[in-house]
């Protein structure tokens, strides 16, 4: 018998547990940089070496963390279902927990692209991650591959079918204000259950199970409820 599909929508709150700072909570990167300075396709124009050392600082931040025991409890959600992760994050933490499936709606920290050839993604040695406006790989200009704002999302089309084919629909740690991805929930079919999970959550429309904790304490209660234990 197949597996069911149990999606899950991630945001920052997924990985806050593992000591990655978030842009909208208190003492968060948007206090410490604009975040049109550093994130908007108008930012980079104006000031690409800014926005390289931004990239280049948060890719050194990633390289200490590590996945938190939700990352890995979805892992282990594996065993039950067929898993899908939509997220928001560009840090790879799913994939390090073992994630099979990870779809990255706003760009990949440890990916570089082709200026000339978008469709050029490089990979970054973990030796050799800090990037300029000069650095040149494979004969090709760079710059981070992340979606900045004022440009299309262009995973969110194959988002929104998965969330449309989910069997259980899982949101984790996201203050369902950042658009696209916010909309995600609309394309869950109707009567397909859907859990949020995040300590200080948004308003969410009738019918959600909303489970007030971080996305570790959250992830592990989840696993129980689909497993029939709670």
């Amino acid at each position: 018998m197949a597996k069911k599909k149990l999606v899950i929508s991630s945001g920052a709150g997924m990985s806050a547990e593992s000591g990655i700072s978030t842009f909208r909570d208190a003492g968060g990167l948007w206090e410490q940089y604009p975040v049109m300075e550093v994130a908007s396709a108008d930012g980079f124009r104006r000031n690409p070496a800014l926005v390289h050392k931004f990239y280049n600082e948060r890719r050194h931040d990633l390289l200490k963390a590590q996945p938190n025991a939700g990352h890995l409890g979805l892992v282990d959600l594996e065993k039950d279902y067929d898993v899908y992760v939509i997220t928001q994050n560009v840090d790879d933490l799913h994939e390090r927990a073992g994630s099979k499936h990870v779809l990255h709606l706003h760009g990949e920290l440890m990916k570089v692209r082709s200026m000339e050839h978008p469709e050029r993604v490089y990979q970054l040695h973990p030796e050799a991650l800090d990037t300029t406006p000069d650095t040149i790989i494979d004969g090709d200009h760079v710059r981070p591959h992340i979606v900045f704002f004022q440009e299309a999302v262009p995973n969110m089309e194959p988002a929104v079918e998965l969330a449309h084919e989910a069997d259980v629909f899982v949101v984790i740690g996201t203050s369902l204000n950042v658009y696209p991805a916010a909309s995600l929930l609309h394309y869950v079919r109707p009567g397909v259950p859907v859990y949020y999970i995040d300590p200080n959550p948004a308003p969410v429309p009738a019918g959600v199970h909303v489970l007030k904790m971080g996305a570790s304490e959250g992830v592990a209660k989840l696993a129980r409820i689909l497993r029939g234990q709670e």
